[in-house]
C-alpha cells in the first residue's frame, strides 16, 4: 500500500517552489516587461504593435493573478498571508488590474493600477522592501524634524517678508510667498541672485541668508539622514536577531527529531532484545 503525501509536504513543495531564485527572477522580469510595457504605450505606435500591446498587458496581467493565487496556496496561514502589508497590496493591485479598460469609467482607474504593477517590484526584492520599512518606521522621528524646520522657515520667512517686502514684492510680499522664496533658497535654485537683490539696499543681509542655509540644508539634512540610519540599523539588528532566533528552533527541532529518532530505535532495540 503505497503511502499518502501529507498536506504538509506539499506546503513545503509550494513554498519551496515559490521561495526559489528561478521564481523570483521570473516575477522580477515579468514586473521590468510589465513597466516596458506601461512606457512604451505613451509613444505613438504602430496599430499592429498597439495590439501586441494589449495582449501582452492581458497575459502579464493574468501571469500575475496566477502568481499572487500561488503564493496565496503555498502560505500555511492564509490569514497571515492578507495580513501582510505587502501582500495585501500586491493583491489590491493584481484584482484592481482586472479592470476591464473598454469601460470609459474605470480606464484611468484600471490605468492607474497597471502603473502601479511596477511598485510591486519592492514587494518582491527583500532589499527594497528593507528600505521601505525602514523608511515608512523612521517617518514619526522625521515628522518631528520637519516640525522643527517649519518652524525655522516661518521665523524667517516673517523676517524676510518684513525688511525685504519693499525690495521684491514677487518674492518677500507676505509670509506664504516668503517661505516659497526660502524653499527656493534652501534647493540652491538661483539663491544667489535673491540675495545680491537684497544686499543692495541691506549689505548684511548675507547673514540671513547664511544661517539659514546652514540651518536647514545641513543641519536639518544631517538629522534627516541620521535619523533614517538610525532606524535601518535597528531593523538590520532586529532581522539578524529574528534569523538567529529562527536558526536556533530550527536547530533545537533537528535535534528533537533526531532524539525521537534514537528513542524509537532504542524501542526497537528493547523489543528485539526481549523476543529473544
Amino acid at each position: 500500500m503505497s503511502a499518502q503525501p501529507s498536506p504538509s509536504t506539499g506546503f513545503e513543495q509550494l513554498r519551496r517552489i515559490e521561495s526559489s531564485r528561478i521564481f523570483q527572477s521570473v516575477v522580477i522580469g515579468i514586473i521590468i516587461l510589465s513597466a516596458l510595457t506601461i512606457g512604451a504605450k505613451t509613444y505613438e505606435l504602430p496599430p499592429l504593435v498597439e495590439g501586441s500591446l494589449s495582449v501582452m498587458d492581458n497575459a502579464i496581467t493574468l501571469f500575475f493573478l496566477i502568481e499572487i493565487l500561488f503564493r496565496f496556496a503555498a502560505c500555511p496561514n492564509k490569514k497571515r498571508f492578507l495580513m501582510d502589508g505587502w501582500n495585501l497590496f500586491d493583491t489590491l493591485v493584481v484584482v484592481g488590474s482586472l479592470i476591464p479598460l473598454d469601460n470609459s469609467d474605470a480606464v484611468l482607474l484600471g490605468r492607474l493600477l497597471r502603473v502601479f504593477r511596477v511598485l510591486r517590484l519592492v514587494s518582491v526584492v527583500p532589499e527594497l522592501r528593507f528600505l521601505i520599512n525602514s523608511l515608512l518606521k523612521a517617518i514619526p522621528r522625521m515628522g518631528y524634524i520637519a516640525l522643527l524646520m517649519f518652524i525655522i522657515f516661518y521665523i524667517y520667512a516673517a523676517m524676510g517678508s518684513m525688511f525685504f517686502a519693499d525690495v521684491d514684492e514677487t518674492l518677500w510680499g507676505d509670509v506664504a510667498i516668503a517661505m516659497l522664496t526660502l524653499f527656493r533658497v534652501a534647493t540652491f535654485e538661483d539663491w544667489t541672485d535673491v540675495m545680491y537683490a537684497t544686499m543692495e539696499p541691506y549689505p548684511l543681509s548675507w547673514l540671513y541668508y547664511l544661517t539659514f542655509i546652514f540651518l536647514t540644508a545641513f543641519v536639518f539634512l544631517n538629522m534627516m539622514i541620521g535619523a533614517i540610519l538610525e532606524v535601518m540599523s535597528e531593523e538590520q539588528n532586529a532581522e539578524q536577531a529574528q534569523k538567529a532566533h529562527d536558526e536556533r528552533d530550527e536547530i533545537a527541532r533537528q535535534l528533537k527529531a533526531v532524539q525521537e529518532q534514537l528513542q524509537e530505535l532504542t524501542k526497537q532495540v528493547s523489543e528485539k532484545s526481549g523476543g529473544r
